[in-house]
């Protein structure tokens, strides 16, 4: 199903995103948050629940973050990453490849309200029983810059390295290596060797609108919370041939990830959400209903 966002409506909804983004606020929130980390977790979330602001944030994916879809090799283990209410589900990056349990590592820089930096995300894709909705679950992270979850709260940087770029030479190239954890990665990838292809519309589109914690990330409290996107920015992405991805190292969900992904993906271009302030569940379970939030956001442009 293709997104009915007309073009001057996504540019308006483009424009407002990147609005509410500034450098000097992301750096006024950096010593904040910096704070807020060395209270005790209980008090951290008492702040949060009570915060007071604007009820969304701006949060752009900037082009070629990339991402590769590992099939599940010990189910157990990862079930354990899991919150209660949720199983693992098959699935495929790309639209007509045969689905899999699988975990997603993704690799890009971003901007946002409250934070600027690289990350490396690792998420399960799993199924909300209660809700029936397709759902990441990220189970781990590495970034260089500040960070809250609900099961650790406010962080600071957690790498000693967070390289995620392009050359000149086609490539998009990663090295993240946490400081905290045995968490590593460095990979290559040659771009010329992709092509677009149609996107698996649950896993992007749906799963997009019930995103959640697991592993060390998981708190009892939190409620799984959506983002606000144009659909058409799920279309489609690089497909990219597994030759052209050069893994040096690896050491994300090593204890239940197979050794070598199954699937690539690569988006050339930038995506902008808005998501709320701090997590909390979104009354968002479709396209249309999307589409619509979208539009009023694009409304309310300048």
């Amino acid at each position: 199903m293709e997104s009915r966002i007309a073009r001057s409506e996504l540019r308006r909804f483009i424009g407002s995103t990147e609005d509410s983004i500034t450098p000097k606020g992301v750096a006024a929130l950096y010593g904040r948050a910096e704070m807020l980390a060395r209270l005790p977790l209980r008090v951290q979330r008492w702040i949060v629940s009570k915060a007071r602001g604007p009820e969304y944030m701006g949060f752009v994916v900037e082009p070629y973050c990339t991402f590769l879809a590992y099939e599940i090799g010990d189910e157990a283990a990862a079930n354990r990453m899991l919150p209660s209410g949720y199983r693992l589900v098959a699935t495929s990056m790309f639209e007509g490849d045969a689905p899999r349990t699988c975990a997603i590592l993704g690799a890009f820089n971003v901007h946002a309200s409250v934070f600027w930096g690289a990350r490396v995300e690792l998420y399960l894709i799993a199924e909300n029983l209660r809700t029936g909705m397709l759902t990441w679950v990220i189970c781990d992270y590495e970034s260089n810059t500040i960070n809250y979850d609900p099961g650790q709260g406010f962080s600071a940087s957690t790498t000693d390295r967070a390289l995620v770029t392009t050359s000149h030479a086609g490539e998009v190239i990663v090295d993240v290596r946490s400081r905290e954890r045995p968490n590593d990665l460095a990979l290559r990838v040659r771009l010329a060797d992709g092509a677009m292809r149609p996107l698996d519309q649950r896993l992007w589109v749906e799963g997009n609108l019930s995103v959640d914690y697991g592993g060390r990330l998981a708190h009892a409290g939190s409620e799984p919370f959506g983002l606000v996107f144009d659909p058409g920015e799920m279309s489609q992405a690089l497909h990219l041939p597994l030759d052209s991805v050069v893994i040096e190292r690896n050491t994300f969900g090593t204890e239940f990830l197979a050794e070598s992904p199954f699937s690539a993906a690569c988006f050339p271009f930038a995506q902008h959400f808005l998501t709320t302030s701090y997590p909390r569940s979104t009354p968002i379970q479709d396209q249309r209903s999307l589409e619509d939030m979208v539009r009023a956001h694009a409304g309310q442009a300048r």
